[in-house]
């Protein structure tokens, strides 16, 4: 029988991706909210790698969409935020330091997208050259700045229920 959860814990396993979107606009005001909830992600030596591109341009959405496997749904959300990383500003220089820091700033967008009532999903740009190289070129992208993931973020027309997938089999404790 699965252990009930506290409020606080049933808000993660709320966040789930959302695909579809309705017509709207998602404010200023939360888009500098979603920005701040990601810029408060840990960090590797709070060195804060993490670059934001933020799109709403329907143009530009649609260049993304058709270069990103899987994502019509930027045709519809309201905007898209490309997460970057600057390679110069990592621990160490190192990629695996980048892309642990942007993953958890990506995550914390999702989460403070779901907790201001948006939906968001997170499609994968890095480590697939060809997306990498091409949304570097639609976005003008310095050298140094490695475009992670792009999250697409509007009002959602769809509603999934909260789950987990917890599995016991993946749990080991103290040794393998």
């Amino acid at each position: 029988m699965d252990t009930p959860l506290p409020e606080s814990l049933r808000f993660i396993l709320g966040r789930r991706s959302i695909r579809a979107f309705v017509p709207g606009e998602v404010s200023d005001a939360q888009v500098l909210q979603l920005l701040q909830a990601a810029m408060a992600a840990p960090s590797a030596v709070a060195r804060d790698p993490w670059r934001f591109v933020v799109i709403r341009r329907r143009p530009t959405m649609e260049a993304l969409a058709q270069l990103l496997s899987n994502g019509d749904m930027l045709k519809s959300a309201a905007l898209a935020i490309v997460v970057c990383g600057d390679i110069e500003a990592a621990h160490d220089r190192q990629l695996s330091y980048l892309l642990q820091d942007c993953s958890a700033a990506i995550e914390n967008l999702l989460l403070a997208a779901h907790g201001l009532g948006l939906g968001a999903c997170w499609l994968g740009v890095h480590p697939r050259e060809e997306r990498t190289r091409k949304t570097r070129e639609l976005l003008g992208l310095p050298e140094a700045i490695l475009p992670v993931a792009c999250l697409a973020i509007g009002l959602p027309a769809e509603t999934k229920p909260p789950r987990t997938r917890y599995q016991p089999a993946a749990v080991h404790y103290e040794t393998w």
